[in-house]
């Protein structure tokens, strides 16, 4: 949409239209910008609903543009502090966790334990918030 391309190799760091990237440097949760997505199905989104609720009043910002992997994209380019969405498959996220962990930032699934593909739930930050945005999951 934007003429953007976002490339990383595992070990060799993410670039955007070539020029190194890198996620943001903000450490506080209550000035970072966040981002998420709802599942298509109703369950999904009440479940993700009651995250949202606990985040809102937490964080400087929530928004919720519709594409995981672009949000990815957008947090390892700096433009996000921190991404959550549930019920996501491996085509959703392999590319953009790729991205943030090659721009310097962490994965995480809900528990905070490394996100392995194919596991449903991922948590993403610049590394700096993500504990934070971990309890603000947990309620």
């Amino acid at each position: 949409v934007h003429g953007e391309l976002f490339a990383a190799t595992r070990g060799g760091g993410a670039t955007l239209d070539g020029r190194p990237m890198g996620v943001s440097g903000e450490g506080s949760l209550r000035r970072s910008m966040l981002a998420t997505g709802f599942a298509y199905s109703g369950d999904g989104q009440a479940e993700n609903l009651v995250h949202f609720g606990r985040l809102l009043p937490l964080a400087g910002a929530i928004r919720r543009p519709g594409a995981a992997a672009l949000d990815l994209a957008n947090l390892a380019a700096g433009r996000l502090d921190g991404f959550w969405e549930l019920h996501l498959n491996p085509w959703d996220v392999a590319a953009g966790l790729l991205l943030v962990r090659e721009a310097g930032g962490r994965t995480s699934d809900e528990r905070g334990e490394p996100y392995r593909l194919g596991q449903k739930t991922v948590v993403a930050s610049n590394g700096r918030v993500h504990d934070a945005l971990l309890d603000g999951l947990r309620g």
